[in-house]
């Protein structure tokens, strides 16, 4: 991994298109989030008592049914207004001159209604056919479908895209879902490897500093389930080791949600050398 001189302060000059670079993504009281995590590496030499991995088969299987209910029951869960990560993306692929997006973990559309709105063309990928199903309704609506591809996949299988085939790719919260850090790895290879020389790949985690890390269900290798939901939390080592064979561009911290839910929103370019 590379670092860019401005990382984690702000999104540096992509050498892509000479405009001016937006603000960091901030709160919604306009304020920095502030964070002590985010300027450190992870404390490995801490152990943390860890309870024994529990993320086989019947895990994985009742995580997809929960998602796929869920998205039955509330077909517009998240609404229709992208989220902050989303409409950053946005502005950062129009300046970079990104065409094709590949969004991991679409859900029901709401940040692919934006690239879609932009412009872009998008193929979305979520395991629930339900969500998809809604996201097609929206583009049909919206009268976007002729740039939108949708399939039904599970992230931990090799990305359905031929390689150096997307100019960016895009998930929010996707890599914190029951993956458990070799699929983690895995899942980043298959980015890297579907980006062309020098396209980005922007996605956000809740990471250790949450208030919902350490509590409910531990299944190890911080994952922790609440709700029904199971979070891998990420800590900033995992951040960095992710970022093997890209460039990092920008970390930054904010707030989303009522908790508040405390993230990460990373921005990684693929270094055309590698």
């Amino acid at each position: 991994m590379t670092v860019d001189p401005v990382a984690v302060q702000r999104v540096s000059d992509l050498g892509l298109v000479p405009l001016p670079v937006p603000p960091p993504l901030r709160p919604c009281d306009g304020e920095r989030v502030p964070d002590p995590l985010l300027h450190a590496k992870d404390n490995d030499s801490t152990p943390r008592p860890e309870a024994p991995m529990t993320n086989g088969p019947e895990v994985r299987d009742a995580q997809r049914a929960h998602w796929q209910s869920t998205f039955q029951t509330n077909p517009e869960m998240y609404g229709a207004e992208p989220s902050e990560p989303g409409a950053y993306a946005v502005d950062l692929f129009a300046r970079a001159q990104a065409h094709h997006i590949l969004e991991l973990g679409a859900g029901q559309g709401r940040d692919t209604r934006a690239f879609l709105n932009a412009g872009l063309t998008v193929t979305a990928l979520d395991y629930s056919p339900n969500a998809l199903a809604d996201l097609e309704k929206a583009a049909d609506a919206a009268g976007t479908t002729s740039r939108l591809t949708t399939v039904v996949h599970d992230v931990r299988q090799p990305l359905p895209l031929p390689d150096a085939s997307v100019d960016a790719v895009f998930s929010h919260m996707l890599f914190n879902m029951a993956l458990v850090t070799p699929e983690l790895h895995a899942l980043t290879a298959e980015v890297h490897r579907v980006l062309r020389p020098a396209g980005l790949h922007v996605y956000t985690v809740r990471h250790t500093g949450d208030a919902h890390y350490g509590a409910g269900i531990s299944h190890g290798d911080d994952m922790f389930e609440n709700g029904g939901f199971l979070v891998h939390f990420f800590d900033r080592a995992l951040v960095d080791r992710l970022a093997t064979d890209f460039t990092l561009v920008d970390l930054t911290a904010f707030e989303e949600g009522g908790l508040p839910r405390r993230l990460w929103r990373i921005t990684l370019r693929r270094d055309e050398a590698k």
